[in-house]
């Protein structure tokens, strides 16, 4: 691990609030085959991705296939996921193993910098730059748990470009409610992860706490994003990119072609995405939901459709 010290090529981070469609856009990024990523086969070696990667290769990668050996292995990569969980040995993984060796968080995500430890981030920038050289590609990673210290990353990592997804409010807020179900069993408990606004926020009512949720992580992000030049940043919103999403891969170009020839230019994705903004609570919760939105956004909140 010596020879690595710094990732060589911009590593793409994708911020946003949980349930906003990260997954989405991790899924999509992967499956362009021009960025390396972690996987879920690749998470299980988050003490030592890179050996996690090098075992990988060997067992996954056409270039070590023997005689179809491993032929009953599914290799590809789908844009399903459940809650941010994605199935496939090469899937998309979010890796938060791997962040929380480095980053210590308690109750929120969002540390002091007493709680920081120097050696412990040029330890991580080194086992993403061995990452990066055994795949011999850009890095892309899903970047949610380090929502509140974007400045930081952006300091450890200077070439390191950030994509902030953004869904409309009322939907983000919904999901969060309905993943809240899925997950505890119950709307009670909290999803993901919180804010330092979290101790005021869990003294309402649950709507009012997924509302708050999605105002003050976007609320950090674009704060923290203020602080790093343009030229290393891009925001698309969750319904843009199901759309169109060739546009951020345009908005992602322009930004590292200049420090990198290893992606195309030429966009062979997918041409749209079904957007998941629909309805799936009663007439009460949607009402609750949106008077919750308004008390964040203001007039920003979109209301749900009514089919």
């Amino acid at each position: 691990m010596a020879q690595y010290q710094a990732p060589l090529y911009p590593i793409v981070i994708i911020v946003g609030v949980p349930r906003s469609g990260t997954t989405l856009l991790l899924q999509w990024l992967a499956n362009t085959a021009q960025f390396a990523y972690p996987s879920n086969l690749l998470a299980r070696f988050y003490n030592a991705p890179y050996i996690g990667a090098r075992i990988q290769q060997l067992l996954l990668d056409p270039a070590y296939n023997f005689r179809d050996e491993f032929l009953d292995v599914v290799e590809s990569v789908s844009f399903n996921s459940n809650l941010g969980k994605t199935q496939g040995i090469l899937a998309p993984n979010e890796f938060w193993y791997f962040w929380r060796r480095f980053f210590k968080f308690n109750h929120t995500q969002k540390l002091d910098e007493a709680q920081l430890s120097l050696e412990a981030l040029q330890i991580f920038k080194a086992e993403l730059a061995a990452l990066e050289a055994a795949f011999n590609k850009p890095l892309t990673m899903k970047g949610l748990i380090i929502n509140w210290h974007l400045p930081l990353i952006a300091q450890l990592l200077p070439t390191a470009i950030f994509v902030h997804l953004v869904r409309e409010p009322v939907f983000n807020a919904q999901s969060l409610l309905v993943a809240r179900r899925k997950f505890y069993g119950s709307a009670e408990t909290w999803y993901s992860f919180k804010p330092p606004e979290y101790e005021t926020l869990k003294a309402h009512d649950i709507y009012y706490q997924v509302a708050g949720q999605v105002y003050y992580i976007n609320q950090a992000i674009e704060q923290g994003l203020t602080a790093i030049p343009a030229t290393r940043k891009t925001e698309i919103t969750y319904e843009t990119f199901c759309r169109q999403p060739q546009i951020l891969w345009q908005n992602i170009i322009a930004l590292i072609a200049d420090q990198t020839d290893k992606l195309s230019l030429t966009y062979r994705g997918p041409d749209n995405f079904a957007c998941r903004n629909k309805i799936t609570v009663s007439s009460f919760e949607e009402e609750k939901i949106i008077q919750a939105c308004h008390h964040f956004f203001s007039r920003n909140a979109k209301q749900l459709p009514n089919n």
